[in-house]
């Protein structure tokens, strides 16, 4: 099998716009009286309505224009939005106020014609966010578009992690991402679930992934569960159980199928799930 390394690919040309762009955000991030709700509505405002950016609150009030361009305005505002988790019982307030603005930015930005899926913009956006958002991230954290998590400052993320398209971090309880990890498109990572009997019964539970592991496509890893280092979740499978090192694991509920040619000896075992 072929190895196939990512290309390194030529500066755009606008990447002096880009650097100026993202230099002007990292600086206001810096600085510790910079109103994270001002920079939120103020950065998506010259993105989406630039004629108003200049005198956004007039332009809000403004009654010659439609409602639902004002309605539009004022949603760029983050205190004028509800995300989901401030409905969560547990929710911290002061603490989610604070990264609310950033993680209303985030969202909003994927649904620009500036965001969109914009590759080199969207990843170093995304990487000056992070660390002002998560309980910890590490160096060369790489998230692509649509991203979403809960309350975003439950989440201790390690070097060189990788988040593909579409996925979510549920990090309600809490969740530990390795050096190395990487979770493909579409994936689910929770923290918090739910009693059969009465939803309102709300169980948070950490969730690891240890260094190196790989959550494939569309997989999904429950509450609680411990993904050991190097480990594999196959495309579609449904991690109920925590997953030993080196091991592949597939299948609703997954189970392991195989272990890796690079594992150490004492993580062979493996017991073989038969086809139905």
């Amino acid at each position: 099998m072929a190895l196939l390394p990512l290309r390194k690919i030529a500066d755009r040309p606008n990447s002096s716009l880009a650097t100026a762009w993202l230099g002007q955000i990292a600086a206001a991030l810096a600085d510790d009286a910079t109103d994270r709700a001002i920079l939120c509505r103020e950065t998506l405002c010259e993105i989406t309505y630039p004629e108003y950016a200049t005198d956004w609150e007039s332009a809000v009030e403004d009654r010659g224009l439609p409602l639902a361009t004002r309605l539009a305005l004022s949603a760029l505002d983050p205190r004028n939005v509800t995300l989901e988790p401030e409905y969560y019982a547990e929710c911290d307030d002061t603490r989610f106020q604070k990264v609310k603005p950033l993680l209303w930015l985030w969202y909003s930005f994927d649904r620009t014609a500036l965001g969109g899926q914009n590759v080199e913009l969207g990843v170093q956006l995304r990487r000056l966010l992070a660390p002002h958002i998560f309980k910890r991230c590490g160096e060369n954290f790489k998230a692509f578009h649509h991203v979403e998590f809960s309350f975003g400052y439950n989440l201790d993320v390690g070097d060189n992690v990788v988040v593909h398209r579409h996925v979510l971090l549920d990090d309600r309880g809490g969740i530990v991402i390795g050096d190395g990890a990487s979770i493909a498109d579409y994936a689910n990572i929770y923290s918090h679930t739910h009693s059969i009997v009465d939803q309102k019964d709300v169980t948070n539970a950490v969730t690891t992934l240890s260094d190196g592991t790989r959550i494939t496509y569309h997989a999904t890893v429950l509450a609680g569960v411990h993904v050991g280092e190097n480990a594999m979740v196959g495309a579609v499978a449904v991690a109920t159980k925590d997953v030993r090192p080196y091991h592949v694991n597939v299948g609703i509920p997954a189970k392991s199928v195989r272990v890796k040619p690079n594992a150490p000896q004492d993580a062979l075992h493996v017991t073989t799930v038969k086809p139905r």
